[in-house]
């Protein structure tokens, strides 16, 4: 039988892989990776900047290669992470650097745009999380430079990518929701809040949903691959990918996006940009078939990963997992959203600062502070599942924990302990997966969300703990 393959190419803050899905034998949904590369961030000119360069070589090497496995994939969609951008001159050429939001120049920006727009009144408008490097506090930063002046386009990671392979100019839904700069009701670009923070209007993009054609490849990069796919918009921020593929059928479920970032909440048919939501910190950032994701943004494995790093990566991150196991010990509870842990110098040092100066404890040893952060992050989760009940006024029976981090026995069972709920985790490649469903839905595979969200149930492995 003839196979339609579908590619995600996933790009996230340390690497990039290019997955092929397709429907097997079986009827269910496999996936492969062909490809895989690096990335991160570089110091230019005093800023932490992305090499877009050589991360749009890797994207088109990795359609290459599907040609020389010969797995001609139908189409192709990219997603990354969100609040990133790229600004083009008239003549579309990139100006200045990739500047990443891990980078410093935003820090006291938001304290800056609240004397010109209140917090209040930007949530009411955005329904976005109030978070430093928000692309709205990133361009505000740059409101007198020469680069902000000359820009004639502006495109979020992924639109920029589609660009180089199409030649088309759009901006994604679900991506743009990530700036702080879309309307949260009409999920259009707020053009008030442009006006008022003298961001130039001319720039942004027609918006474009999810599933959406962009065009086919640009004859150059055809002669490249060695053959011509549609390029559709994925829910282009990863996250939105990633809930996409939540395996079941309920209307009402909490899902986690268990990463770097720990994304917990709904999907839900309305925001909610009250003062309690505000207050909470919440946000609705824009899903698939015009849902909101709402959700609260919590510091999650990041901080493991930085230790692990630390340590030369001398321990495995299931041997720190273990470490932490060991002890078992919830006594000792860090804020993991403290902004001291969202870019150290040294993670290991800020943890025994924090540890010392707000809660009067010397930290023994790195078994200890492993054991503080995983009972940490558990408490986190279980602050924001109350917060998510109360802020939606559902309550929820059971836990989704999809990506990367759901691979973690011992913190899923942390947290099924802790929140007493029937906790499901997988599946670990959920961005991937759901890329691939948004589109294999454009093209007809699956009929609706739910039928692919049970396909998607029963293809991966779904471990469950009580």
């Amino acid at each position: 039988m003839k196979i339609n393959y579908f590619l995600a190419v996933d790009i996230g803050a340390s690497g990039g892989r290019h997955i092929l899905g397709y429907i097997n034998e079986n009827n269910k949904l496999s996936v492969e990776e062909v490809y895989r590369f690096k990335n991160g961030v570089s110091e230019i000119d005093n800023h932490l900047c992305w090499d877009l360069n050589y991360l749009f070589s890797e994207i088109v090497k990795g359609i290459k290669k599907c040609k020389e496995i010969n797995k001609i994939p139908v189409s192709m969609a990219i997603d990354t992470w969100g609040v990133d951008f790229v600004l083009l001159d008239k003549d579309n050429n990139a100006l200045g650097n990739a500047v990443s939001y891990r980078d410093k120049r935003t820090f006291n920006i938001p304290e800056e745009v609240y004397k010109i727009i209140s917090k209040e009144e930007l949530y009411k408008k955005t329904g976005i999380q109030n978070k430093e490097f928000n692309t709205i506090y990133q361009l505000y930063s740059m409101k007198d430079s020469v680069i902000l002046s000359k820009a004639d386009t502006f495109l979020m990671m992924p639109d920029y990518f589609n660009f180089l392979l199409t030649g088309k100019k759009n901006n994604e839904y679900t991506n743009a929701s990530t700036t702080q700069l879309l309307n949260v009701s009409s999920c259009e670009w707020d053009t008030d809040i442009l006006d008022e923070l003298k961001i130039p209007k001319h720039m942004f993009q027609n918006i474009l949903q999810p599933g959406t054609f962009v065009g086919m490849l640009k004859d150059d990069i055809k002669e490249a691959v060695g053959f011509d796919l549609e390029v559709v918009t994925a829910p282009s921020h990863d996250t939105a990918s990633a809930v996409l593929s939540v395996p079941t059928e309920k209307d009402d479920f909490l899902y986690m996006s268990s990463g770097t970032w720990s994304l917990l909440g709904i999907e839900s048919e309305k925001y909610n940009n009250s003062l309690d939501s505000l207050k909470l910190n919440f946000t609705n950032e824009g899903g698939y078939n015009h849902k909101y994701r709402y959700l609260k943004n919590i510091m999650g494995l990041w901080i493991i990963q930085n230790i692990k790093k630390e340590l030369d990566n001398k321990y495995s991150f299931e041997e720190l997992s273990n470490m932490a196991r060991e002890l078992n010990d919830s006594s000792v509870i860090i804020d993991v959203n403290d902004n001291a842990f969202f870019s150290p110098s040294s993670m290991i040092d800020s943890i025994k600062d924090y540890c010392k100066t707000k809660l009067n404890y010397e930290t023994k040893s790195i078994n200890d502070i492993v054991n503080i952060v995983y009972n940490s992050l558990c408490h986190s989760y279980h602050e924001a599942i109350k917060e998510v009940e109360f802020l939606s006024g559902k309550k929820m029976d059971s836990f989704f924990i999809i990506g990367g981090g759901s691979q973690d026995n011992y913190l899923n069972s942390l947290i099924a302990k802790k929140t007493n709920m029937h906790i499901f985790s997988g599946p670990v490649e959920a961005t991937s997966i759901g890329n691939i469903t948004c589109q294999m839905l454009n093209k007809g595979v699956f009929s609706s969300v739910k039928e692919a969200r049970k396909c998607i149930s029963y293809s991966f492995d779904i471990k469950q703990y009580n």
